[in-house]
């Protein structure tokens, strides 16, 4: 899909900051250093839509992409950084619940895992989250570039059986990298769009 205006909405620290929008929103949550901002840069065939940091944990408010006025991409912050205070984990476990219970048009919410390491807790927890509230769900394993051939279907058989996934959740292997994977995330948002 060729994206013609992608723009950054709002970096939003709470619920009052949010959008006044109805359109559908699409959730994109993972640990620091996943590779967040390169996949949605390289989704949208833009170099610095997101912005792309060396020190993990940057993105700390929930920020909200305009995509085409088609839909929200909205960016989760990164979970799992060691950095973190104990006040902020609260923060953004209140974040995230409020925008799960309160969000009215979120559609789907894509997990972005390290397809060189096996998920982690954190990544289990906001898979159960989403499977609470309903929502569409999908995986995308990013940095695939980094396997040797030898070890992709290994990991991708266990980041699988980590997280329980049903045939009804995608895993995609994906790299920002090569540009593998596009395709089939945009195939996968717009299946989460149609299911209205």
């Amino acid at each position: 899909m060729e994206v013609k205006n992608p723009y950054l909405v709002i970096s939003a620290p709470d619920s009052k900051s949010w959008p006044d929008s109805v359109l559908p929103e699409i959730v994109m949550a993972g640990r620091s250093n996943v590779g967040k901002s390169s996949l949605i840069n390289t989704i949208t065939r833009r170099k610095n839509l997101a912005y792309v940091g060396n020190t993990p944990g940057k993105t700390r408010l929930l920020n909200f992409f305009n995509i085409d006025d088609r839909f929200m991409l909205v960016d989760v912050p990164g979970y799992g950084y060691a950095n973190a205070s104990k006040k902020m984990l609260i923060q953004f476990g209140e974040m995230m619940e409020d925008y799960f219970e309160q969000r009215k048009q979120k559609k789907g919410l894509l997990i972005i895992v390290d397809a060189r390491h096996e998920p982690s807790e954190d990544d289990i927890t906001m898979i159960e989250y989403a499977r609470y509230h309903h929502m569409r769900l999908a995986v995308i394993a990013t940095k695939m570039d980094k396997l040797k051939r030898s070890e992709i279907q290994k990991c991708l058989d266990k980041i699988k059986t980590t997280l329980q996934l049903s045939e009804e959740e995608p895993l995609i292997p994906f790299s920002s990298e090569k540009k593998q994977g596009i395709d089939r995330v945009w195939q996968v948002i717009d299946d989460m769009l149609e299911d209205r």
